[in-house]
């Protein structure tokens, strides 16, 4: 039986690379400022620009975009206050759905890091 969530059609992914981005430099990976659209989910950072109709300027999914949008992928919000990173006040039910997001883009999408919330976590 196929995984959860598994694409429709075979996608071939790259080994996770482990690049740290801050939040203002996964905030360039948004379709404009760079050609690449970047979102993370749960801290992780994935590569979207193959659905850039999507997840780039003017997409149905673009308020995520350079952004860790945990949080309103949780609550299924496309509210811009709802991009946030922070799971906290979320109901079990909605944490269930953040898993659910987690689980499509894996299986979807080349991770290209982690986040982190400062320069000094970097290292």
């Amino acid at each position: 039986m196929a995984p959860r969530f598994a694409p429709k059609e075979p996608v071939t992914l790259n080994e996770p690379k482990d690049q740290k981005f801050t939040p203002s430099e996964l905030q360039k990976y948004d379709g404009v400022q760079h050609p690449s659209i970047y979102v993370a989910v749960k801290g992780i950072v994935f590569d979207v620009t193959r659905n850039a109709k999507v997840y780039g300027p003017g997409g149905s999914y673009a308020i995520f975009a350079g952004k860790d949008g945990s949080h309103g992928l949780a609550k299924s919000s496309l509210k811009s206050e709802h991009a946030i990173s922070t799971t906290e006040g979320l109901q079990p039910n909605e944490l269930a759905v953040l898993d659910d997001w987690f689980s499509y883009f894996s299986q979807r999408y080349d991770i290209m890091g982690t986040l982190v919330q400062d320069e000094s976590a970097r290292i």
